[in-house]
């Protein structure tokens, strides 16, 4: 059981002010979560492979196929300013 007075530390060393009723909502809440924790330390787990998935899955990525490549003249045709061959943006804060 959590009590208030460790809810109390803990929200000091957070630098948390709590009422009252926080404290003794926390308290009840974290007492909760502590029991609920140890119920899954209950299950039997031996033998059980431990897994970062619950589906298993495979290499997702597509094959790395060359496409039609386009010359700089046509990008920068798209460009609304160009400079020396390369897109010209604005300076950041202007």
């Amino acid at each position: 059981m959590i009590t208030k007075e460790q809810v109390e530390h803990v929200a000091k060393l957070a630098r948390l002010s709590l009422t009252e009723e926080e404290k003794e909502l926390y308290s009840k809440q974290l007492s909760e979560i502590l029991d609920y924790i140890d119920q899954l330390n209950e299950v039997k787990t031996e033998g059980i492979e431990p897994m970062t998935q619950p589906i298993p899955t495979v290499n997702v990525m597509r094959e790395d196929i060359v496409k039609k490549q386009y010359n700089r003249d046509e990008m920068l045709k798209n460009a609304p300013h160009e400079e020396y061959g390369f897109f010209r943006v604005p300076k950041i804060g202007e």
